[in-house]
């Protein structure tokens, strides 16, 4: 029993899970998401009468899934708060707690996948993140996607007859509330805004002596590596800054963020990622801009992949904000690939503010968003309005040219006789 409010430590989730590991068939199922609340299937479920059918539909399959899993399981936990650090390193713990045959699992085709039930087997799934920033479209498409690899999963295993166990979780909370009069009664409308609350870490910053050169934030910082094993780096970055900046580099015109890693996951030994930015002037706006030129990714001091970046450039003296940047094609900033190995990565960053030249109070400066003055949106209305206002104005026009006859027949008088000449 867990009272309200309280958050399981790692020392209590082992205990909890003790019995997955005791019990006599050993095949267990993790999903692994970046982030995830339990006020997620709160804001899933249709009591906050979503008037979209569609998205009623896909909030509907995906809730009542996750209900007949836990319906049909002969028992089933359910752990409203976790400790980050907890479900950080949970999957290196399952792993050290047996001999488990570790298989990922990342595509939709789950028939093909061989389980020896002799030996004990861990599953892992690493479901797509789940942005707040996203479209509410593109949450829906990645439900569903979520709720097929579940489905099929758990449902192919039932028909092979394997007893299994299932453990849906995340890295990190996606819902923080820091005010208790609102944790009762959180509602849509109040998760836009506590999300917009201020920085929950300090940035990442570099120091040449005693002023900070590099200023770098990020509310997701994340890898994945040849689509499989996902790399969370917030925690590391911006929390316990368990990373090595000292290859960094400032200067007037060249600047460059080195973040070292030693042994993010398992299988890589180090991870370096840097980011390249210059200061220019151009002509053209007759002032200097600084530009993320480049991102690079060295893992193990060998395999090198580097990406070129569009959209990220900011006056010299501003910081650069974007609310999503990655290898996503849906993301306003991208990443772009250079080489093959850089095919064999994904980067997804939120929320992401960066600055490497003129920082002032050793703070941000203000910020150059990607997002332009004018959005597609905005054209199309303006367009639109032009439209109108032309076709108002031609008839207004052809309204003027209308004229009556300044002479008319009378009746009572001589026949009135208009003269083809006038």
């Amino acid at each position: 029993a867990l009272h309200e409010g309280h958050i399981v430590s790692a020392q209590e989730l082992t205990v909890l899970l003790q019995p997955v590991f005791t019990q006599n068939s050993r095949n267990l199922i993790l999903l692994l998401q970046d982030t995830l609340s339990i006020g997620d299937f709160t804001y899933l479920s249709e009591t906050y009468g979503n008037k979209n059918p569609f998205q009623n539909q896909v909030n509907k399959l995906f809730i009542n899934l996750l209900q007949e899993i836990l319906q049909s399981s002969p028992s089933s936990l359910v752990l409203p708060a976790v400790d980050c650090e907890a479900t950080k390193y949970l999957l290196s713990f399952l792993q050290e707690s047996g001999s488990w045959k570790l298989t990922n699992v990342t595509t939709l085709d789950v028939s093909q996948l061989e389980v020896n039930t002799s030996k004990p087997n861990l599953l892992v799934v690493q479901l797509q993140p789940l942005l707040s920033q996203l479209t509410e479209f593109v949450k829906l498409y990645m439900f569903l996607f979520i709720e097929k690899i579940i489905g099929r999963l758990t449902m192919d295993l039932q028909e092979r007859g394997i007893h299994f166990s299932v453990i849906y979780t995340a890295v990190r909370p996606s819902r923080i509330s820091r005010r208790t009069d609102v944790v009762g009664e959180l509602r849509r409308q109040l998760m836009a805004t506590e999300e917009e609350d201020s920085l929950s870490y300090p940035p990442l910053n570099v120091t040449t002596g005693n002023d900070i050169c590099i200023l770098f934030y990020a509310s997701n910082f994340s890898l994945k590596a040849n689509s499989s094993v996902l790399i969370d780096l917030t925690n590391a970055t911006f929390v316990t800054q368990n990373v090595d900046i000292s290859a960094s580099e400032c200067s007037v015109i060249n600047t460059t963020l080195s973040l070292k890693y030693t042994k993010p996951v398992n299988g890589i030994s180090s991870l370096e990622i840097r980011f390249l930015m210059t200061n220019k002037f151009y002509g053209g706006s007759a002032r200097n801009w600084s530009t993320l030129d480049s991102v690079e990714i060295v893992q193990d001091g060998e395999k090198f992949a580097k990406f070129n970046v569009s959209v990220i450039s900011a006056p010299a003296e501003y910081s650069f904000h974007c609310q999503l940047v990655g290898t996503s094609n849906l993301y306003p900033a991208r990443l772009i690939p250079t080489n093959n190995e850089a095919k064999n990565w994904e980067v997804f960053i939120s929320k992401l503010q960066i600055q490497g030249f003129n920082i002032e109070n050793n703070q941000f400066s203000y910020a150059s968003d990607c997002t332009g003055f004018f959005t597609p949106g905005i054209w199309m209305g303006l367009v639109t309005s032009i439209i109108l206002l032309w076709i108002l104005a031609y008839g207004i026009h052809m309204i003027m040219q209308l004229t009556t006859n300044s002479r008319f027949d009378d009746p009572k008088g001589a026949a009135l006789s208009v003269p083809q000449t006038e």
